[in-house]
């Protein structure tokens, strides 16, 4: 196109499906479907972007059109924007086991019905069930003569339990999701475990806050892993100022035993074949054996700020593509967990997350655990509510002494700049010393 440096149109459209179940009653189910574009051009200056709905089956006349559209509004621009060069490549997308759309809405309304029963153990008073569905088909092409078509499907369901005593209350919560497909297997186990967890935390002990040993399960370190080090590393928050880790590559940040990464090629719940911008995507070592390695970019981030290679842009259909986490973790080391535990001595073991906030410009985070089990002489003792882990990132990441070799993922959403993104985050068993640990009463 005359006078565009560069320009792409990525086109999504496909279907998603939800039901909700509260207590025993289908409060919603139903497929939508969705059609859209964002075309982005860029100008002497910086870009123009437009969104369109329902896309499909515009002439090539009035894509045209829309580009030239585009770059009009990237000529208004004042901000200069260069774009690295990067390597454009596709990955096969796994063929999931079973397509859900070949299940009709009945029947999946009986397994998340099945799984939401189950939670119903004496003792819980409300539950909560969720599927949610969605399939994507894409179609990418940029000023470079890079194309791609792919469809990807993830699916999975969720339940919450609240137990009461009382006045008090306490929930257990129980998720998976995949892109490999609908599994029809037995899901009534994941409904009793969130019930039963919430009626047991009903009567567990309190502790008093302070600095101990702490160990960390695979759900709560992969969200440190996300939130404190996956954030801080994004390129636009490095360019931005915002982070405690900008302008330290090559330097020891942790201990040597610590490596974090983000990897899109994992066939994880963030799986990404290629990057909204049409760049090849590949396992990335943020951290090293301690030393942080890479930032996360995508091609504009990596022109300004450099450190890493792109094939981190992400975008919703019809929003343009901000650098973003796929599957981030805690890569194993080589002691099991019981190990982990034991080293530990006299602590504390967090598992689970409900949630917390991190400031990466600050370099500060609080992260609240479901529940946790107070560790005396290497061995799980009385289960505990209401504990929380609160640090400053760099420090914790010295503070990591010994990772386990049992690293699992869990997946999730995660919202930046009004977009959610399916991913996932995970982590062996860890071991923290000196930990600051937040409580109630008397441990």
């Amino acid at each position: 196109m005359a006078e565009a440096r560069y320009y792409d149109i990525r086109h999504v459209s496909g279907q998603v499906t939800h039901i909700d179940i509260d207590n025993g009653v289908i409060e919603s189910a139903g497929t939508s479907f969705f059609d859209k574009a964002v075309v982005r051009a860029l100008g002497e200056t910086g870009w123009g972007v437009i969104a369109i709905d329902n896309f499909s089956g515009r002439s090539q006349a009035v894509i045209e059109t829309v580009l030239q559209d585009a770059l009009r509004l990237a000529r208004a621009t004042e901000e200069k924007v260069s774009l690295a060069d990067a390597p454009s490549r596709i990955l096969p997308v796994p063929a999931p086991a079973l397509d859900p759309r070949d299940v009709s809405l009945e029947e999946k309304q009986a397994m998340l019905a099945g799984i939401e029963a189950a939670a119903k153990v004496p003792g819980v008073t409300s539950t909560r069930g969720r599927y949610t569905e969605e399939i994507n088909s894409v179609r990418f092409e940029d000023a470079s003569g890079h194309e791609y078509t792919y469809e990807i499907t993830r699916c999975g369901f969720s339940v919450l339990a609240v137990a009461r005593k009382g006045g008090f209350l306490q929930m257990g919560r129980e998720s998976e999701h995949t892109i490999r497909g609908l599994n029809l297997a037995h899901r009534e186990e994941m409904g009793r475990t969130a019930g039963e967890r919430a009626v047991a935390l009903l009567d567990a002990a309190t502790v008093r806050g302070g600095t101990m040993d702490a160990v960390l399960d695979p759900e709560l370190a992969g969200v440190f892993a996300h939130e404190a080090i996956g954030h801080a590393s994004e390129g636009d928050i490095i360019k931005e100022g915002g982070s405690v880790i900008g302008g330290r590559i090559g330097e020891q940040i942790g201990n040597a035993v610590l490596t974090i990464v983000d990897d899109p090629t994992m066939p994880e719940f963030g799986f990404e074949p290629v990057d909204a911008e049409g760049v090849a995507v590949a396992r990335t070592e943020i951290i090293k054996n301690g030393v942080l390695t890479s930032f996360l970019h995508n091609r504009e981030t990596l022109a300004a700020v450099g450190g890493g290679a792109a094939g981190h842009a992400r975008g919703v259909a019809g929003d343009p593509p901000i650098v973003r986490m796929s599957n981030t973790f805690i890569e194993n080391g080589d002691a099991t967990a019981d190990e982990v535990i034991e080293a530990c001595g006299t602590g504390i073991l967090l598992r689970g997350s409900r949630g917390g906030q991190v400031d990466p410009g600050r370099g500060v985070f609080q992260f609240n655990a479901e529940y946790g089990y107070l560790v005396r002489d290497g061995e799980l003792r009385d289960l505990v509510r209401d504990v929380s882990l609160t640090g400053e990132i760099l420090a914790t990441l010295h503070t990591i002494e010994l990772c386990a070799d049992d690293r699992r993922m869990h997946q999730g959403f995660c919202g930046k700049s009004g977009q959610s993104v399916p991913v996932s985050d995970g982590s062996p068993h860890v071991l923290l010393r000196s930990a600051v640990v937040g409580g109630h009463g008397a441990a």
